[in-house]
């Protein structure tokens, strides 16, 4: 079939440049998995803190607003009371807002971050 060992060299050639070419193309993707998964990780541990941070904001702050409206209400337990309920209907808002404000956020966030091809500034 062959008509000289020129061709079998060239097959030889070309099998070792596809094998180099898949090795390469596989160290590419774990690289971008390493990445991908770095950013994902870093934005989940920022937004932990963040919520906790906030948690703790609105603990103190609903102990302020308890006692600045005790004398409104004239009752420590009727300030309570109205912040517990405040705090009900917002956590009820966000329930009942739970697609817009938490789960297309993050499903953008995802698909923009694992489907979005890689914008490299050194490609022309």
């Amino acid at each position: 079939m062959f008509a000289n060992d020129k061709s079998i060299d060239n097959l030889e050639s070309l099998f070792k440049e596809v094998k180099k070419y898949v090795l390469l193309q596989k160290e590419y993707l774990q690289l971008e998995l390493v990445e991908k998964l770095t950013i994902l990780m870093s934005t989940l541990l920022l937004v932990l803190v963040l919520v906790v941070l906030g948690m703790m904001a609105l603990f103190y702050f609903s102990f302020m607003l308890v006692y600045a409206l005790e004398p409104l209400t004239g009752s420590l337990t009727a300030a309570y009371a109205i912040i517990g309920g405040l705090l009900l209907l917002l956590a009820g808002a966000v329930f009942a807002l739970r697609q817009r404000l938490i789960v297309l956020p993050v499903v953008h966030f995802l698909a923009r971050l694992f489907l979005e091809e890689p914008s490299n500034p050194s490609e022309p």
